[in-house]
């Protein structure tokens, strides 16, 4: 017999766009998920579902609300152990802090520990898949997915490819990184819920003849996506500018070798161009804001309202570690407040769209997960709108379900993930 759990509760799904029209108007909220092998079976009322399924296990949630696990579309799991290290800008920051911790991914053991303990660290704060960098490491590769495999967790990684501008130890060739990316990706994409991302750190850390060859890998494999990182600060574009003096703008150096599709994702995007905006709205490509991690390292602001409103594929991710928390929830007030600085404030309905469906759709697997949807994925979490005095009082004299939903945006962290459900099994109770 199937199994069956009914969660009861204020299930919130998505049925449209919360940027086109009145936000809210893009939400349903229903009573009761019941999930089937792994899979959402159907979203109504309570009753009627219990009518209908009445072997099902029921789980009350009470007032909880219940959506999709979030989806956070640009983290480096090798930065885990140095996360909110202090005071550094982009080029500084990954010499002083990210590269000495990098080099510790060659040991399958140390890269065991880290991927383990990030996954642990984030299904605490209801992230149910990412998009993440691994090192140069073929062993950070398997041990990333091999944590998650081991999980039944749906997740998108790649080798790290930089050929240049970094130590001794932490650079491979032109070859290797081919042959190697060939490798994994054979090894690892489609299995389970695994997906590979040929992963060319950023034009500066790779040889012109290394991003041909990244370019060349992902037109063999163009369903694969592609990860980098764009525009994220000023001096890094300068930087760009030198080493490429030929290229017309940052996204050109990417552009001529190959690296530009519809599959791509490009992370930050803040410093760009009119000629990029238009290229990557004309592709369809993705692009991924950190908001955490601009303000931590001083990158800027990212101008959300802009390009949704050109019709560009946004998500949501920490950048962990630039970022300076693995929760999306930080992540989203975050938002919030860039949104406010720029004078474009975000609603709760638009920043828990950007961290689920929106994030999901820039990974080309908002099929699978991101939504509460019948055949989708079941991937849950459970939000406890009271988790803390704070936030409790705050959301007691609360007029409707937005405006309490709101206060655990802006305040909450994992006191407020009551629960994580991961391809239908409970995962953290």
């Amino acid at each position: 017999m199937a199994q069956k759990t009914l969660l009861k509760g204020r299930v919130l799904s998505f049925t449209g766009t919360p940027f086109e029209g009145e936000p809210t108007e893009a939400v349903k909220i229903s009573e009761a998920v019941l999930i089937e092998n792994g899979r959402i079976s159907s979203v109504s009322d309570a009753d009627s579902l219990h009518n209908a399924h009445p072997e099902a296990k029921v789980v009350d949630h009470g007032q909880h609300v219940i959506l999709a696990g979030f989806v956070d579309a640009h983290v480096h799991y090798p930065q885990t152990a140095m996360i909110a290290s202090w005071g550094k800008r982009l080029i500084d920051w990954l010499n002083t802090y990210t590269f000495p911790e990098e080099m510790k991914f060659g040991d399958a053991a140390y890269a065991s520990e880290i991927a383990n303990r990030y996954l642990d660290l984030t299904a605490a704060h209801g992230t149910t898949t990412m998009c993440s960098y691994c090192t140069i490491h073929p062993e950070s590769v398997d041990a990333f997915f091999l944590a998650a495999k081991q999980r039944g967790q749906r997740v998108v990684a790649g080798k790290t490819c930089m050929d240049r501008n970094a130590p001794d130890g932490l650079r491979d060739t032109v070859q290797t990184a081919y042959d190697q990316s060939q490798t994994l990706l054979e090894k690892w994409h489609g299995i389970d819920r695994l997906s590979y991302a040929i992963t060319p750190r950023f034009s500066p850390t790779s040889t012109p003849e290394q991003l041909e060859a990244m370019g060349a890998l992902w037109a063999e494999h163009p369903h694969c996506l592609m990860q980098t990182h764009l525009s994220e600060q000023t001096d890094e574009i300068a930087w760009v500018r030198d080493l490429f003096p030929d290229a017309r703008d940052y996204l050109d150096t990417y552009e001529k070798f190959g690296l530009l599709g519809p599959n791509g994702l490009y992370g930050h995007v803040i410093h760009l161009e009119a000629r990029e905006r238009d290229r990557l709205r004309q592709v369809d490509a993705a692009l991924i804001h950190c908001p955490t991690s601009n303000t931590f390292i001083g990158s800027g602001l990212f101008d959300m309202a802009g390009l949704m409103r050109d019709g560009h594929r946004v998500g949501l991710a920490t950048d962990t570690g630039g970022g300076s928390s693995f929760s999306m929830l930080r992540t989203m007030a975050s938002a919030y407040e860039i949104g406010q600085l720029r004078g474009t404030p975000l609603h709760a309905a638009q920043l828990l769209w950007l961290g689920t469906v929106g994030s999901a759709r820039t990974l080309r697997l908002d099929d699978s997960i991101g939504n509460i949807a019948p055949g989708m994925e079941a991937d849950l979490i459970v939000l406890d709108l009271a988790s803390t005095p704070a936030i409790a009082q705050r959301e007691a004299c609360a007029d409707d379900l937005w405006e309490a939903i709101f206060p655990t945006i802006m305040m909450g962290d994992d006191r407020a993930i009551a629960e994580v459900w991961i391809a239908g099994q409970p995962v953290r109770t």
